[in-house]
């Protein structure tokens, strides 16, 4: 029995105090490690017992300065560092987050206030600090979007733009990057990619159609990206858009537009049918887009090349 306590004891003993003492003095060459100590304003023989967790402190935060990104974070916890806390003259440890995740948590947050429907990864991301200037033919639409966000921010009523122009020309991009930037203010947003919103809505019924129909309707900022790439119907044009567009009308809600055509071609496109009140129809859809936006052409190289 006697054996068997020695043992016991034995695995279980605290640290000899001199192992300790060794193994802080040893971190302390670890320029990682001393500064986080010289920011505490401890003594040492306070500091040695939490050696283990300082060195874990020291060694994420070097991760974290030769990190790139959340995909390539090294620490315990991920988009975390270790890190010591000072609280009513006591030392704690807690995990704070990365501006990597702080970024990640962000976009959340910011998704909550957005409905994107089939616009690729690259639009609903934009931003637009990343919109790049270096083509002169851009500058009179960029102009444009940043009076928007200024006067929309203020409450001053404004109209929304409808942009046409070449393929690739980073039309969608411009006009998302704008909205995004609103989205993240608190505004609810909606990216649409108009043509394939349509043959969706068509697949569906009842509160699935009615969820998908509404949020585009009533969002506070609403694109309708590539109006004119739709495969006409009297339904979508009748049905769905004519209805969504009296809507924000009505409700003066900024409603934006891309396009390759212009507002001829669209009228044209629009008046597709055998009467001639497909023809008026269509002229009641282009009046309703040209109360609800500026008109501007973006004429530029192609960017998808």
């Amino acid at each position: 029995m006697e054996k068997i306590e020695k043992i016991y004891k034995e695995k279980f003993k605290s640290p000899d105090i001199n192992d300790l003492k060794i193994e802080f003095f040893n971190a302390k060459k670890d320029k990682h490690f001393k500064k986080i100590i010289d920011s505490l304003k401890f003594n040492d023989d306070y500091l040695m017992k939490y050696t283990s967790k300082l060195k874990q402190c020291a060694k994420e935060k070097e991760n974290c300065e030769k990190c790139t990104g959340l995909n390539n974070c090294k620490n315990e916890v991920l988009g975390c560092v270790y890190s010591p806390v000072v609280l009513d003259d006591n030392l704690i440890f807690s995990h704070k987050i990365c501006k990597y995740k702080k970024t990640f948590l962000d976009d959340i947050e910011y998704l909550k206030n957005s409905y994107i429907f089939s616009v690729p990864k690259e639009i609903r991301n934009a931003k637009m600090k990343d919109i790049y200037t270096d083509d002169k033919n851009r500058i009179e639409v960029i102009k444009w979007l940043t009076t928007f966000i200024k006067k929309y921010k203020k409450g001053e009523p404004v109209k929304g733009l409808y942009l046409n122009g070449n393929f690739g020309s980073g039309k969608s991009y411009l006009i998302s990057a704008m909205i995004n930037e609103l989205i993240k203010s608190g505004y609810k947003g909606a990216l649409v990619y108009y043509p394939e919103f349509l043959r969706s809505l068509k697949a569906s019924f009842g509160k699935d159609f009615d969820e998908q129909f509404n949020y585009a309707k009533k969002a506070d900022l609403l694109l309708l990206d590539d109006i004119g790439a739709e495969n006409l119907t009297s339904w979508s044009r009748d049905e769905i858009l004519g209805p969504i567009l009296q809507y924000r009308m009505e409700e003066k809600l900024p409603c934006f537009f891309t396009s390759n055509l212009n507002l001829e071609e669209l009228e044209e496109h629009l008046s597709k049918g055998s009467s001639g009140a497909d023809f008026l129809k269509a002229k009641r859809i282009i009046e309703r887009i040209k109360y609800l936006t500026d008109d501007i052409s973006l004429i530029s190289k192609n960017n998808r090349n």
